[in-house]
C-alpha cells in the first residue's frame, strides 16, 4: 500500500478505492475486488442474513479532533454491536464516505488502517460502498451484514411480564468520557479509561451468541439505558422497573460527578441490555452481567430507589430530533 506525506492532499476517488479500500476486500471472493457495482453473498447454510446500518457525523457522533483510527473503530464497532444485539456473527460490511476537502491524506490513511485492524480482529471484510465529496462535515456510514441460525435471532419484541432485566459490563463510562473530552476535570488515569470507553466501544458478540435461546428480548445500549429499555418495552407491549442501586458503575465512573445520570441516559455504552424469563434467569452464565430490574405490566419504564419508591428522572436518553 502507498503511503502519502502527512500534509499531502487526499487521494482521488478511484485511487483511494484502489489503494486503501480494495485491500480491505481481499479474502472475500464475493467482493469482486470492489470492481463491480455490487457484491455477491452466499448465506451460510441454515442461517439468516442480519443487516444493520449506522452513520457517524463529525461534530455529532465523534469530535473533529478524535484520532482517525478510533473513528474507524467506532464506525465498525457500533454496527457490530447491532449484530451482537441480534445474536449474530459478522460476515461483511459496506461503507459510504462523504469527504470534505479539509482533511489531508494522512487522516484517510489512518482511518483505513483502523478499519483494517478491526476487521481482522472481528473476522469480516469490506465488500463495497461509495465515496463522495461534500461541502459539509465528514459523514461516515456503514452497512453491516451478519448471519444467525434460522429462527434464533434475538429481537426486541419478546419480553414478557415477570422477565428479569440484565445488562452487560458497566454503564455511563462513555458519556463521562465525552464530558472529559469536553472539559470535565479528571486525572490522567480517569481520563484515559473514560475516553477510551467513549472512542472504542466493545461489541459484545460472544455474549450475543450465548444469549440465543436464553434471552426473550435484547438491544444494545446506544441511546441510553432508559431509552433503549423503552424500545424493548414498546416493541413487547410491556413496562419495566429498574432498581437504581443495581446500576453497574465502573470504579472510575463511581467517583465522577453525574455518574448515575450518565448510566441511566448517557448512551454510547454499546453494552447488551436483555430480558430473560424467570424460569431461565438462574440457569445461564452471568459472568460480566448485572441484573438491574424486571419487566412489568403497563407501558412505563420506572426507576426505583432502595425503598421501592419511584425516582423522577428527567432525561432518559439521546434523541437526534
Amino acid at each position: 500500500m502507498s503511503r502519502k506525506p502527512a500534509g499531502a492532499a487526499p487521494l482521488g476517488e478511484f485511487e483511494f478505492i484502489a489503494e486503501r479500500l480494495e485491500p480491505l476486500a481481499r479474502g472475500f471472493p464475493g467482493a469482486l475486488t470492489l470492481g463491480d457495482d455490487a457484491a455477491l453473498i452466499d448465506p451460510p447454510p441454515g442461517r439468516q442474513l442480519v443487516v444493520a446500518k449506522d452513520a457517524l457525523v463529525a461534530g455529532v457522533h465523534f469530535l473533529e479532533g478524535d484520532p482517525p483510527a478510533s473513528v474507524a473503530r467506532k464506525l465498525l464497532r457500533t454496527n457490530l454491536s447491532d449484530l451482537a444485539a441480534m445474536g449474530a456473527d459478522p460476515l461483511a460490511y459496506l461503507t459510504a464516505i462523504a469527504r470534505p476537502g479539509t482533511l489531508a491524506a494522512a487522516w484517510y490513511e489512518a482511518f483505513a488502517n483502523g478499519l483494517e485492524e478491526d476487521q481482522r480482529r472481528f473476522g469480516l471484510h469490506l465488500i463495497g460502498g461509495d465515496t463522495v465529496s461534500t461541502t459539509g462535515p465528514l459523514v461516515l456510514s456503514l452497512t453491516i451484514i451478519g448471519s444467525v441460525p434460522a429462527g434464533e435471532a434475538l429481537l426486541r419484541s419478546g419480553a414478557g411480564v415477570g422477565d428479569r432485566v440484565f445488562v452487560s459490563g458497566t454503564l455511563g463510562d462513555a458519556a463521562l468520557g465525552l464530558r472529559v473530552l469536553q472539559g470535565l476535570a479528571a486525572d490522567d488515569d480517569q481520563a484515559l479509561y473514560l475516553t477510551d470507553r467513549y472512542r472504542n466501544p466493545r461489541p459484545r458478540l460472544k455474549l450475543g451468541r450465548r444469549l440465543r435461546g436464553v434471552a426473550s428480548a435484547a438491544i444494545d445500549v446506544s441511546d441510553g439505558l432508559l431509552a433503549d429499555l423503552g424500545h424493548i418495552c414498546a416493541r413487547s407491549g410491556v413496562g419495566a422497573e429498574v432498581a437504581l442501586a443495581s446500576l453497574p458503575l465502573s470504579d472510575v465512573a463511581r467517583g465522577m460527578p453525574g455518574a448515575v445520570a450518565a448510566a441511566l441516559a448517557g448512551g454510547d455504552d454499546y453494552e447488551l441490555l436483555f430480558t430473560v424469563p424467570e424460569a431461565a434467569a438462574d440457569g445461564f452464565d452471568r459472568t460480566g452481567i448485572t441484573e438491574i430490574g424486571r419487566i412489568t405490566a403497563g407501558e412505563r419504564v420506572r426507576v426505583t430507589d432502595a425503598t421501592g419508591r419511584e425516582v423522577d428522572v428527567q432525561r432518559r436518553g439521546w434523541r437526534h430530533f
